[in-house]
């Protein structure tokens, strides 16, 4: 009973041996990502359509939940850029950016998203994000942040334009050139240029000046916080706000507030579908961060677990004023490299980030929204990787027909057309691939019992006996494949007394296939040739057991492949 209790609270397996040097390295990840996380929560709720204090918020007991129940020990759960995207495009489909219904569509949202990561993670059900291929993922992001980083222009601009893809916000942007405020633009532009320099030249310059590499770390990290204190400061010393500076204005100086989702059934049924594909990217993205840190360190991430926890952060981010969120790849890696031993870390972020709502507040009301946008467009770049074009074009023409298409559709069509075709496509991809199985006819290597493909290796071979070894499981998708490659092969000059299929690499036959099997047998049989089946692994011959068709079979089941071809070149002679 206590170990299955530790199953679903993984907090008490890392609790029972926490101490005081796991405590200090907790600490220190805690501060640096906090520092991260406050500009970061306000800009990406900017994203997602929402005020500035729904970003604390959904950092606040997301985080807290997770850190109960999640597995892994580095993964920072709190909103991020492509879900708060998603999250923008189904929510202006339902009301306007700044009305109640919006804010109230996000809490839905955030519950929908919750309830079905949950139970996904109690039915075992993380095998459905096997549907999204990572190469399409990889396009989807790539997509989504270019889409980003554009709808994020207006705001360095100082202009209004609008759109759901890129055509829609560039034809938007030109429209309202001639309306460009060039102190917003100044301000924008200036804090874009001084955060991409943080990334890339900070750290190698104070680390020059002989600071520490802790410390220089960890004013790396608190970069854009500068930022936000230096446009901030600027702002309100100049007045900026009345020459047309747009800024965050008031922020409730509070917790986290108890909100309660909209459960009618309009807007639930509006919401349910977008919500499944939000689950599904964010679990992707999040289980992908999570498992890459814990192999660095030898540590385990179970995967449904992973969803009960996911769940339950974005459950919590409903009922507090929240949006639906997911573990971030930049926060994730910082909390890493800080040093964060256990999810304690994420919990005394969160910590920090609920003393910021209550105390910091009211110092970002004349923060520019500018440099909220200049926030996004640094993060949102690095996601940007057109490498993933030239690998899969080199590795596999499919997987490149996939991969672009979901980039093109993203960024000529929007978010929600771009992540259904992410899925569509790597479904259809799978299908594609296993309804033409590799089939390789095999031959003896000489001076070994081992068979290898006839086109790649010198072999000895009879020609009376043609072994097929089928590289793929057989079900109703591919078993008439399986079929015309055999009558084909039969079906040649040479006459063919034996076919012998190596199953070696079979590891389930549904019952389309079966009944394919038992109609080559038949017409193999009318045609004066056997079949035979060899390297057949124990649960596939359980079940063809429970049928007719071993009975019925003009040939034998071969423990080899060796053994096969041996008997049937003796029986021959």
């Amino acid at each position: 009973m206590y170990r299955k209790i530790r199953k679903y609270l993984p907090i008490l397996n890392w609790a029972r041996t926490y101490n005081r040097e796991t405590l200090s390295g907790d600490l220190i990840a805690a501060l640096i990502v906090t520092i991260m996380l406050i500009p970061q929560s306000l800009a990406y709720a900017l994203l997602a359509g929402l005020p500035a204090e729904a970003g604390l918020y959904a950092s606040i007991v997301p985080i807290l939940l997770y850190a109960l129940l999640g597995t892994s020990r580095a993964l920072a759960v709190g909103p991020v850029a492509v879900i708060s995207l998603l999250t923008a495009a189904t929510l202006g489909n339902i009301a306007a950016q700044g009305t109640m219904g919006y804010a109230a569509a996000a809490l839905t949202l955030a519950f929908l998203s919750g309830a079905i990561l949950l139970a996904m993670g109690l039915f075992r059900l993380g095998f459905l994000a096997n549907f999204l291929s990572h190469p399409v993922i990889s396009g989807f992001i790539t997509a989504s942040g270019i889409i980003i980083a554009a709808s994020q222009l207006k705001h360095i601009l100082g202009i209004t334009a609008s759109g759901d893809n890129l055509p829609e916000l560039l034809h938007g942007l030109w429209t309202h050139l001639g309306d460009i405020n060039w102190i917003t633009l100044i301000l924008g532009a200036g804090a874009t240029a001084f955060l991409f320099w943080v990334r890339k030249g900070m750290k190698p310059l104070l680390l020059a000046r002989g600071l520490g590499a802790r410390t220089a770390d960890i004013a790396t990290k608190a970069g854009p916080v500068a930022a936000v204190f230096v446009t901030t400061a600027v702002v309100w010393a100049f007045g900026l706000s009345e020459q047309g500076v747009r800024i965050v204005g008031a922020v409730p100086q509070a917790l986290p507030p108890f909100t309660l989702p909209d459960f009618s059934l309009e807007l639930v049924g509006a919401l349910v579908v977008p919500a499944l594909l939000i689950s599904i990217i964010g679990f992707v993205e999040s289980i992908s961060v999570a498992q890459t840190l814990a192999a660095k360190k030898r540590q385990r991430i179970d995967p449904d677990q992973e969803l009960i926890g996911l769940g339950a952060a974005n459950l919590g981010a409903a009922f507090t004023g929240g949006f639906p969120v997911t573990g971030g790849f930049s926060r994730s890696v910082v909390n890493f490299d800080a040093g964060a031993e256990t999810p304690a870390a994420g919990a005394f972020a969160a910590v920090g980030l609920a003393i910021a709502a209550v105390a910091l507040t009211p110092l970002i009301y004349f923060l520019p929204q500018a440099t909220l946008a200049a926030t996004i467009i640094v993060a949102v770049l690095s996601l940007v990787d057109f490498s993933i074009l030239k690998r899969s074009w080199s590795y596999s023409k499919a997987d490149f027909t996939a991969v672009l298409a979901t980039i093109l559709l993203t960024l000529g069509l929007g978010v929600e057309v771009g992540v259904s075709a992410g899925v569509i496509l790597s479904v259809f991809l799978h299908l594609y691939k296993t309804t033409r199985p590799h089939i390789a006819e095999v031959g003896l290597v000489r001076g070994s019992e081992h068979f290898r493909n006839i086109k790649r290796h010198e072999v000895e071979t009879d020609p009376a006996i043609i072994s097929l070894r089928i590289d793929e499981s057989l079900y109703f998708a591919n078993a008439r494949f399986l079929e015309d490659y055999i009558y084909d092969r039969v079906a040649g000059e040479t006459p063919v007394r034996d076919v012998v299929l190596m199953f070696s690499a079979v590891n389930e036959v549904d019952l389309s296939a079966l009944e394919s099997l038992e109609a080559i047998n038949t017409r193999l049989k009318d045609m004066g040739v056997r079949l035979h089946l060899s390297e057949v692994k124990g649960p596939v011959m359980d079940r063809l057991r429970r049928q007719d068709f071993l009975s019925d079979l003009t040939g034998q089941v071969f423990l080899s492949q060796y053994d096969a071809f041996m008997a049937l070149r003796r029986a021959a002679v």
